[in-house]
């Protein structure tokens, strides 16, 4: 290739949308690319692909360029996305996928489908590994989706499409978050970026590292949710609000460091909420991220759904923090708070109920005498019961809260838990993974 072919080639490689979206993405002058002359067919490469760091932490991502071909899957960008992905399992950093393609080069036949399954094959083997995030500008479909969806985390922006159905059939950015496809929802490119950006400031790079930490600061005081009394202030980071009406994760910070935060809002754990929470406990235990757990919860809603939760908490390793701020009833206290999450702490307002069945329930089984009043009294004779009778302090006489806290005391708390808890070591059973 002569100098003024190659020339040509870098500025049209430099002026495209992806490089522009890479650009954008890595800190100021640090990307560096990998394969930058790679050929398909007679053109470039339909992807861009390189490293560099966002806010000083190394980072590998590759963005789909639209501008060629329209980003369509080819052998070629199925090789660079692989070199990719191994030198980001080398090295123990983060990998950031920006999707944008009509699909794929279909006339490569088998050669394109084997590139497509080395890739899936390297997304399985960085999972927990590394973290991955998936950031859907464009079109998403097929084999190409299945990549994506494979990430911890994935943001789409609103016009973006996911979907394994390559009419493109539910696949906007409002049925995938309602389904649990998508993490987060931006308005555009440009919000997505930093998105992606802001995420990556509370992952660990790899798996054998710990989060950035970040100047603590006190909570917010107009906050109004438990947690946002507990966390450092500002430093709530939204995930997947819309899949799951009942139960709600976020990614915080507590004396400047990184913890995931599960909380439940009173009613039972529907489905979805019931999965989100499973798939978010076990991504924090992968990186040894602390959970912390608000309880509030009437239980569950699905068997199945309950199990896969009860079993994400049980097999997790990490730090666990559980606060009981409200009801844990029955099977919720168990897989939250109780011996089945095997938490290493757990704590509760004065005014906390705990019981085996719900209020009204427990009441008629164990004091029917007092539930014999009109049945509009019954709800408020109910909760006399509990509070005499179901109250934190029974549950803490009995061992099974290690500690009653007045609110305004509840971060010192779980922040001097969170230090004592710092170097926890469990050991665990010689398994390859559980089958629930």
């Amino acid at each position: 290739m002569d100098m003024e072919m190659l020339q040509s080639v870098k500025a049209e490689i430099a002026g495209s949308t992806a490089y522009k979206t890479l650009a954008d993405f890595f800190d100021a002058d640090s990307f560096c690319e990998i394969d930058a002359f790679a050929k398909s067919g007679d053109g470039v490469c339909e992807a861009v692909a390189g490293y560099g760091t966002v806010e000083g932490l190394p980072v590998y991502a590759f963005a789909q360029n639209s501008d060629i071909c329209g980003g369509a899957m080819s052998k070629a960008q199925a090789a660079k996305l692989k070199k990719l992905y191994k030198l980001a399992l080398k090295t123990g950093a983060p990998v950031v996928g920006f999707y944008d393609s009509v699909g794929g080069r279909l006339a490569q036949g088998t050669e394109l489908l084997a590139g497509c399954g080395d890739i899936l094959n390297l997304t399985a083997k960085l999972s927990g590994a590394v973290p991955q995030i998936s950031v859907i500008t464009g079109t998403c479909l097929g084999t190409n989706a299945l990549a994506a969806a494979g990430a911890d985390f994935v943001i789409m922006t609103e016009d973006a499409k996911l979907s394994l159905d390559v009419t493109g059939a539910n696949a906007g950015a409002a049925c995938n978050a309602e389904n649990g496809g998508a993490s987060i929802i931006a308005a555009d490119t440009d919000e997505a970026v930093q998105k992606a950006r802001e995420l990556l400031c509370y992952l660990p790079s790899n798996n054998l590292t710990s989060a950035p930490e970040a100047e603590a600061l006190d909570p917010s005081p107009e906050g109004s949710c438990m947690v946002s009394k507990i966390v450092d202030g500002g430093s709530k980071f939204k995930i997947a609000d819309s899949c799951g009406k009942t139960g709600r994760i976020r990614l915080a910070r507590m004396g400047g460091s990184v913890v995931g935060v599960v909380r439940t809002i009173g009613k039972k754990l529907d489905e979805k909420s019931s999965e989100k929470l499973a798939k978010f406990v076990r991504f924090c235990d992968a990186f040894s991220l602390p959970v912390l757990t608000v309880v509030d919860c009437a239980g569950f809603e699905n068997m199945a759904a309950a199990q896969r939760l009860i079993s994400a908490y049980a097999e997790a390793t990490t730090v666990k923090i559980s606060v009981i701020v409200g009801k844990a009833v029955g099977s919720a206290y168990i897989a939250l708070a109780g011996t089945g999450s095997n938490a290493d702490a757990v704590y509760a307002l004065p005014n906390a109920v705990i019981s085996p069945v719900n209020v009204e329930a427990a009441a008629w089984i164990m004091a029917p005498e007092q539930m014999k009043v009109p049945v509009e009294e019954q709800s408020a004779v109910a909760e006399k019961f509990a509070e005499e009778n179901l109250s934190a302090f029974n549950a803490a006489q009995n061992g099974y809260v290690d500690g009653i806290v007045e609110e305004t005391e509840l971060r010192v708390a779980v922040l001097s838990a969170l230090d004592m808890l710092s170097g926890k070591r469990v050991p665990t059973v010689a398994k390859k993974h559980n089958t629930i």
